[in-house]
């Protein structure tokens, strides 16, 4: 599977750097144009074409985002550690790639924070795909993710200069919609298979302790100790928990960029194109994954649960996470974050909805499909409200 699909997303990865690296000669004619008074059809024009490279920006990253997991369903994580070190490992691999083809910007420490808490989220990640499955967990730590991110960059929270829109009421009933949405599917009640497909032994748990008493069909994991209503309960929690802390994931870099222009700041001169940050945030989530892994490894006495089967799974997964990233940023480069952060959550956690559903038959019966049909039509209205309020 990763080989069939690698030279798409390297040939898409190439094309995405050569149009952001002639990004910010496009900004500079747009600027130019509003100079001249006399030359409005021809900055409307510009305008345009630039809500339509951002809009491009952003189908091509909620496809992304939404399909992340999806190489994860089928295959046995154990309690996630490992993966997201090889899943966080893949990201930062990308990142190298993309900042030397976008001449190394400068490197900036403080936007590694952003790093770090989308870490400390992604950990939960792989119970929140065994309690409450791929769908129903990504649209909820996506409505929250939406809640946080557009609320801190439509109304400045946290320092950051807040962003107008032309169309306020329709930006703030968009965002309202795609937020309903998230509490309408929370009402989807899921059918989960705990293990799917499992392997027999994991790579590195000490055989002559376990090999006589380890059972395929058994687990250790403490999520696989709980009662089916406490494991939903507990999968809603912590899907919330990673909402909250991705929405915070481009709080840094929006704080580094509205204080590029304040003399007195330490950030004075920074770049205000989002791509030149990824290489910095990336290095933070491999870091800190290094980190949690390392201290992991202690806890389990040097026994961690290694399951070699999540190689290559999470090498793609880490890939199309980057290459979305990539799209999303060069998305706001072209429009801005108030705009396309509640396209960009709810319109993942729909496709993610999407494949839980029909490939994954995580949602069934006829009250479901119905709730998550009229939660689907909510979505999409609320992400084109969102859309228009730029023009």
């Amino acid at each position: 599977m990763l080989e069939s699909k690698c030279p798409p997303l390297l040939l898409l990865f190439t094309t995405l750097l050569m149009v952001s690296c002639n990004s910010t000669e496009h900004a500079a004619e747009q600027d130019g144009e509003n100079a001249v008074a006399g030359d409005l059809m021809k900055f409307k024009i510009t305008n345009s074409t630039h809500f339509s490279y951002g809009l491009a920006a952003n189908v091509v990253a909620v496809l992304l985002y939404g399909s992340n997991y999806v190489p994860l369903k089928r295959i046995e994580t154990g309690d996630g550690m490992f993966f997201q070190w090889v899943y966080c490992s893949a990201i930062w691999a990308v990142s190298i790639v993309g900042d030397i083809m976008l001449d190394s910007p400068k490197f900036h420490p403080f936007a590694m924070l952003g790093g770090i808490l989308w870490v400390t989220g992604n950990i939960t990640v792989v119970p929140i795909v065994k309690t409450i499955g791929l769908g129903l967990g990504t649209l909820i730590w996506g409505s929250c993710s939406l809640l946080m991110g557009w609320g801190t960059s439509r109304f400045g929270l946290f320092g950051i200069t807040p962003q107008d829109v032309s169309r306020p009421i329709l930006n703030y009933c968009g965002a309202g919609m795609c937020l309903l949405s998230g509490l309408i599917f929370f009402c989807v009640k899921t059918n989960v298979e705990l293990h799917p497909i499992t392997e027999s032994i994991p790579l590195l748990l000490d055989r002559r302790i376990n090999s006589s008493s380890y059972c395929p069909n058994s687990s250790t994991f403490w999520i696989d100790l709980i009662g089916t209503k406490t494991r939903r309960f507990i999968g809603f929690l912590l899907a919330v928990v990673a909402g909250l802390l991705y929405g915070s994931f481009y709080s840094p870099i929006l704080y580094i960029q509205n204080h590029s222009s304040c003399r007195d700041s330490m950030f004075h001169g920074a770049s205000v194109y989002d791509l030149d940050y990824m290489h910095s945030v990336s290095s933070g989530i491999f870091a800190t994954s290094t980190v949690y892994f390392a201290i992991y490894c202690a806890a389990m006495k040097n026994r961690p649960r290694v399951y070699s089967r999540v190689i290559l799974p999470g090498l793609l997964c880490g890939i199309m996470w980057a290459l979305a990233t990539y799209c999303w940023f060069l998305a706001n480069n072209y429009l801005s974050a108030v705009i396309t952060y509640p396209i960009v959550t709810a319109g993942c956690g729909l496709v993610a909805a999407l494949w839980g559903s029909l490939v994954f038959k995580e949602i069934r019966g006829l009250v479901n499909s119905l709730i998550f049909s009229l939660a689907s039509c909510v979505v999409l209205t609320g992400s084109l409200l969102t859309a228009i309020s730029k023009i």
